[in-house]
């Protein structure tokens, strides 16, 4: 399956510190299962939140440094 081919719940946590990105995927996650989301996020530390939380709770994500201060995170419920 390629990204093209998935609709996404965006969730923009651009311009926020950490733990913010974790907590509005957290937020999202449990408001709706059987998404697919793409969190976009500019803290660095968001890739070892996310990647941890998402193994801790067997949830399939990937990861893609868009630039240098830009990371997104694509994660199926």
């Amino acid at each position: 399956m390629s990204n093209n081919d998935l609709q996404f719940n965006i969730i923009d946590a651009l311009g926020k510190p950490c733990p913010t990105p974790l907590l509005m995927l957290k937020r999202a996650l449990k408001s709706q299962t059987g998404q697919t989301y793409l969190l976009k996020s500019s803290d660095p530390h968001s890739q070892i939140d996310i990647s941890r939380y998402c193994e801790i709770h067997q949830i399939h994500y990937q990861m893609k440094q868009v630039s240098d201060h830009e990371f997104h995170y694509i994660i199926e419920s």
